[in-house]
């Protein structure tokens, strides 16, 4: 068993306190609209789609095999899987068991094979026009915002265009007339075969996977994953069929060569920051499936304060 990391209370306080205020740029304006009712099409997404609270996003956690010291860190032992030792508080390297194990067993397969390919950069985002794909327009998905090109133009451009999707999770919410029209039939059990590092919400998926290890992932990690998260959303619905220009969002016109040119400038753009991640992840699977007790390794400084979207 590897010897834990100990980290100074002052040490780790400072990490807990820089997460959270990274965190509540995007926690508290939704929580500020929620308390208002008011729906967000872009951003509300984080946080409905994916199920992690605003509230543990912005909650920091060591990850494993590190010691936090100082009288402070025995708050820790109030959330589930902290144990108490002589240096301090750590995660317990018993509760990395079971379900816990079998996750980080598919996160390993899952996201090792989608590193293997080569990244794909031809979808154009057609998926999120699939999803409106002749639907009468009281049954849009998001009724609240008019559809930029209006219902038959829109479809128009959808039956121009090979809808080349390979995600699952995408491609379920595809209309019924658009499921025939894309070039491959993803589904659940195919997910570790189709996924690629091109794909947007492949790389969303970045952070569901990260805090689907929650409490063994470094929060710093989960943070990252979530700012890349944020940065994909916004391209996927500025190239979606929608006019999002109420809320300041400049559209993506992919039914234009100009258009798909600058989507798949971005989409390479996110395929590049999110390698690093995604190898932090599988990382971070294989070290805990050979000995939950060792130390991540050292949080570099963070590589998503900023946008990766270029377009």
């Amino acid at each position: 068993m590897s010897a834990p990391m100990v980290l100074a209370e002052a040490d780790w306080q400072a990490r807990e306190r820089a997460h959270a205020e990274r965190m509540r740029a995007w926690t508290g304006p939704h929580q500020e609209r929620r308390a208002r009712g008011e729906k967000h099409p872009v951003l509300d997404f984080l946080f409905t789609y994916y199920s992690h609270r605003p509230g543990h996003l912005e909650r920091w956690q060591p990850g494993p095999g590190v010691v936090l010291a100082g009288p402070s860190a025995r708050r820790f032992l109030e959330r589930p899987a902290y144990v108490e030792t002589e240096a301090g508080v750590m995660l317990d390297p018993a509760a990395f068991t079971g379900r816990r194990a079998r996750t980080a067993e598919f996160v390993l397969k899952l996201l090792s094979a989608t590193a293997s390919r080569s990244p794909r950069l031809s979808c154009f985002g057609l998926h999120e026009w699939a999803m409106v794909y002749r639907e009468p327009a009281d049954s849009v998905r998001h009724a609240q915002v008019p559809l930029r090109l209006g219902s038959a133009r829109t479809d128009e451009v959808v039956e121009s265009m090979d809808i080349r999707c390979g995600h699952y999770d995408a491609f379920r919410f595809f209309t019924a007339p658009a499921r025939p029209r894309n070039t491959l039939a993803p589904t659940r059990e195919a997910q570790v075969e189709l996924e690629q590092p091109g794909c947007l919400h492949a790389n969303m998926d970045l952070f569901k996977w990260a805090y689907k290890l929650d409490p063994f992932v470094p929060a710093e990690l989960v943070g990252d994953c979530f700012a890349l998260a944020a940065d994909v959303r916004e391209l996927d619905m500025r190239a979606s069929p929608y006019d999002l220009s109420d809320y300041g969002y400049r559209p993506v016109p992919i039914e234009t060569a100009e258009g798909r040119a600058s989507y798949a400038r971005a989409q390479a753009g996110f395929a590049e920051r999110a390698a690093p991640l995604r190898a932090r992840l599988i990382g971070l699977c294989r070290a805990l499936l050979a000995d939950p007790a060792k130390p991540p390794e050292p949080v570099p400084k963070s590589l998503d304060h900023g946008t990766g979207n270029s377009a």
